[in-house]
């Protein structure tokens, strides 16, 4: 079975790069560096921002559904990620070296599947869940913190 690992979109974030740190409190966000490696991880890129790259973090909406699963949650997005992570059967690096919270959704937004599963477990776990066929996309957030990290799609 083959699964696709899809970053998100920059455009909706590119414009918000240029704003003062006033317009962006204004949008939920705020403006730091990276001060460390291996830090902040990146939504659009699914890697992890260098020392002083510049990045947001800001609300993302990651499952916009009518379904009472719907949610939003803070999210890193970095400058020069222009092109978003876009993989078959290959999961980000970055997220092999963390505890994932694995969420499986049915096409109406409810919740079917969910376990916790660390880097090294993370492939077997979402082909466990895509051999549900009512299983239409997964979500995988980082455990801890509970960010959402990027969706997983039947390829």
């Amino acid at each position: 079975m083959n699964y696709r690992v899809l970053g998100v979109s920059p455009e909706r974030f590119r414009p918000l790069f240029d704003l003062s740190d006033e317009e962006l409190a204004s949008h939920g966000a705020v403006r730091s560096h990276a001060k460390e490696a291996h830090s902040i991880p990146c939504r659009v890129s699914l890697t992890e921002a260098e020392i002083d790259d510049e990045i947001l973090l800001i609300t993302y909406p990651h499952h916009e559904t009518e379904s009472p699963y719907r949610s939003i949650g803070p999210i890193y997005v970095r400058r020069r990620a222009t092109v978003p992570y876009d993989a078959v059967n290959t999961l980000p690096e970055m997220q092999l070296r963390r505890l994932s919270s694995v969420r499986a959704y049915d096409a109406a937004g409810f919740l079917l599947e969910a376990d916790v599963a660390p880097g090294p477990e993370l492939e077997r776990t979402i082909l466990r869940f895509f051999g549900n066929e009512d299983v239409d996309v997964i979500h995988v957030h980082n455990a801890r913190p509970g960010c959402f990290a990027f969706q997983v799609l039947r390829a």
